[in-house]
């Protein structure tokens, strides 16, 4: 899906960071002022083409912006669960073509960020951070082979064939895990090329893992906890805006237990009406997909939550359906509080589903990213 943060970092705000080495505090009274970066001379994702692996693993520094997301639900051998959230933000500062050669090991064209973040949902405490660097000096940067995308210490890299280990830590918060890819790399939208409204290059090239065997250790405030449970990844890249009126979107990953996983998402706009490339994919057990186009599913809200952080009203209990195979879901959030109080605010947090598919019950966990509710996105990308 189109994720939300890099959209709204500007140029003003990348600049300062990179050429005064900015602290993230600093840069987030920065990311909502000046004008939007230029998007001339950045490729645009105007038509399928056909994705490569391993090498579409790492950058596309040809494009604007692009994005390795990471989420999932895990619990101990005793019940406990967690939710976590580890996603890595690159940035060009300009085309391929305009830069220059620069002597400096500190000398940057790309910017990067990302966010952290877990669910105690037993505790029913949420934990979230965000770091900014430059992709300089190895401070942070991506790679195809081996597959590795890193910020500092938190990191995300192949270590054998299906195999990857992700680690971060803060404040006393870690997580440390493996995963093993069962499906591979799920190509969304058509044959990866996901479009996101009418113009011209107002699209992504986008591919998921949607189901990622994991296994490893969550620690809160030096209480270290064995977990299992699954993860899903999301990459894309784009240089793209959003549509004249779209405010923000609602995007949902779910893995059910038939093997089944499914994502969709649909774009909104101020007067709550659904934009016409809101889509989605329905993955089978055994990796094969159908492609979902705005007419193929409905999203009914059956509850809110508003923030005691930033006083947003977010939506927080769903009907999920899928008439064409009758599914049916039913979509809680694990807990309330899940909200990215981060320098863009935004929900982002680990859900429970249950419900009907084809006329068996299923059962299964997922996560939900809700933008646009503490602040539109509208022409922001």
């Amino acid at each position: 899906m189109i994720r939300n943060k890099l959209f709204i970092t500007t140029f003003t705000a990348i600049f300062f960071l990179v050429s005064c080495n900015a602290q993230p505090e600093q840069v987030t009274a920065r990311v909502f002022g000046g004008a939007a970066q230029s998007i001339e001379g950045f490729q645009r994702a105007d038509g399928p083409q056909t994705l490569i692996f391993p090498d579409d693993f790492g950058p596309h520094p040809e494009y604007l912006t692009e994005w390795w997301y990471y989420t999932g639900n895990l619990q101990t051998d005793s019940g406990r669960p967690f939710g976590y959230q580890l996603t890595f933000f690159r940035r060009a500062l300009a085309p391929p073509d305009e830069t220059t050669e620069r002597v400096s090991d500190w000398a940057s064209d790309q910017i990067y960020f990302a966010h952290f973040a877990i669910s105690d949902i037993d505790a029913d405490q949420h934990y979230s951070f965000e770091r900014f660097t430059r992709g300089a000096a190895g401070l942070a940067g991506a790679q195809a082979e081996p597959y590795e995308v890193w910020l500092d210490e938190w990191r995300v890299e192949q270590i054998g064939e299906d195999h990857y280990s992700l680690f971060a830590t803060q404040d006393g918060i870690s997580i440390d895990l493996t995963f093993t890819d069962e499906k591979g790399p799920v190509l969304q939208g058509i044959e990866g090329y996901s479009q996101k409204g009418p113009e011209a290059g107002n699209a992504s090239y986008y591919y998921s893992q949607t189901r990622l065997v994991s296994s490893g250790t969550i620690e809160i405030d030096g209480e270290v906890h064995e977990v299992a449970g699954l993860s899903w990844k999301d990459h894309e890249y784009s240089t793209s805006v959003l549509s004249d009126g779209l405010v923000g979107w609602d995007w949902f990953s779910i893995q059910l237990s038939d093997g089944s996983d499914l994502m969709v998402y649909q774009l909104r706009y101020a007067d709550g009406r659904i934009g016409e490339f809101s889509s989605g994919t329905l993955i089978a057990p055994d990796g094969s997909t159908t492609p979902l186009s705005i007419d193929d599913f409905e999203l009914e809200v059956n509850d809110t939550w508003l923030s005691p952080h930033s006083e947003a009203e977010y939506p927080s209990a769903w009907t999920l359906s899928i008439p064409s195979v009758n599914l049916t879901l039913n979509v809680t959030p694990r807990m309330a509080d899940q909200e990215m109080l981060v320098s863009f605010i935004y929900w982002e947090g680990a859900i429970s589903v249950n419900g009907n598919y084809n006329g068996l019950e299923v059962t299964g966990n997922g996560y939900v990213e809700l933008t646009g509710y503490a602040g539109s996105l509208e022409g922001e990308f």
